[in-house]
């Protein structure tokens, strides 16, 4: 049995060894993109057209340089099976916000023109865990989770800029595990979509912290134990509850 033909993108984007992969998409993260490019337009008109509304975002690596050409050879890595939540059309391209539902592995390049297109294959934990353990942190994660949210929304923010729910809108999207026309074996497990829940940026990061951020998002892509991954979320979580609760001090010593 051949494995399912989905659509997938490139973005104009390339992970170095030295500089973080800036656009990687991890399950249950929402990220809101502004297409304009043709083939990307193309690739979004492809994409609606399916009933399930799904491609896949990924990022290339480079993994070997010939001394005598000075060519890079590249990989495709860190890809994520996304579903699109919303489309806004405006007078040059569209605004479109993804959800990231499951890592996947592209496994088959069939078309690179007006978009890439191919083969994939789902990429889920493989270690096996006791059901109570992981039942136990994954209640862990959630309770902290909303520890960090609470403290979240009290931070005072430009009138321009939103305040940060993205944790917690992709926590709540994590446990409702509704995936519509989509294809079971690319959706993660509860504890594996919770697991991912933690890796994105809390209100006022500053470029130092949002650089670390990826560079956990991308050893947790890489990670096949969904214990390990969850222990990260929560060591993650509680620095970022430090790290709010210093700021909402600061933020209360200057009112």
């Amino acid at each position: 049995m051949q494995p399912p033909l989905w659509t997938f993108r490139c973005f104009p984007l390339v992970s170095m060894t030295f500089l973080p992969a800036l656009q990687v998409l991890v399950p249950s993260e929402s990220k809101t993109l502004h297409l304009y490019e043709a083939r990307y337009l193309a690739l979004l008109d492809e994409s609606l057209f399916r009933k399930n509304k799904l491609f896949v975002h990924f990022v290339l690596d480079p993994v070997a340089v010939s001394d005598s050409s000075r060519e890079i050879s590249f990989a495709a890595r860190h890809a994520c099976l996304v579903f699109i939540e919303n489309v806004e059309r405006l007078q040059v391209g569209a605004l479109v916000t993804i959800r990231g539902i499951g890592r996947v592995k592209i496994i088959e390049l069939l078309q690179v023109d007006p978009y890439l297109r191919g083969r994939i294959l789902s990429v889920r934990d493989n270690i096996v865990q006791d059901e109570c353990s992981l039942s136990s942190k994954v209640m862990d994660v959630k309770n902290v989770l909303h520890n960090l949210n609470s403290l979240e929304i009290k931070l005072k923010a430009p009138k321009e800029v939103l305040l940060q729910t993205q944790i917690l809108n992709s926590l709540n999207w994590a446990v409702k595990g509704i995936y519509v026309d989509i294809d079971q074996n690319f959706v993660p497990s509860l504890a594996e979509r919770v697991s991912f829940a933690a890796f994105q940026p809390i209100s006022g990061s500053t470029k130092s912290e949002l650089q670390s951020l990826q560079l956990k998002k991308l050893k947790a892509m890489d990670m096949k134990n969904t214990l390990e991954r969850l222990n990260k979320s929560l060591k993650l979580i509680k620095e970022n509850i430090s790290t709010v609760a210093a700021k909402l001090a600061i933020q209360s010593i200057e009112i």
